[in-house]
């Protein structure tokens, strides 16, 4: 497995969230970032918001520096 991960950073929200998770497996990392989206950005937990994770799922690790902001996929 390699490790792959999710970096908040990369998208605007009202906190400016700087949180990024990392995992080596797939599933544990999507609960990981469906807890947090549910707890700090106040996301309901759903079949769309885990499939939204999943595909901003990165391989390997997050870059020290902030990445440039994105749009949330819908």
């Amino acid at each position: 497995m390699s490790r792959q991960y999710v970096d908040c950073r990369a998208f605007p929200s009202e906190s400016n969230c700087t949180v990024a998770i990392a995992a080596d497996d797939r599933n544990e990392l999507i609960e990981a970032a469906v807890q947090h989206a549910v707890a700090v950005h106040g996301h309901s937990d759903s079949p769309e918001l885990r499939k939204a994770i999943g595909d901003l799922i990165q391989q390997g690790t997050p870059p020290v520096e902030a990445p440039a902001k994105s749009e949330m996929p819908a």
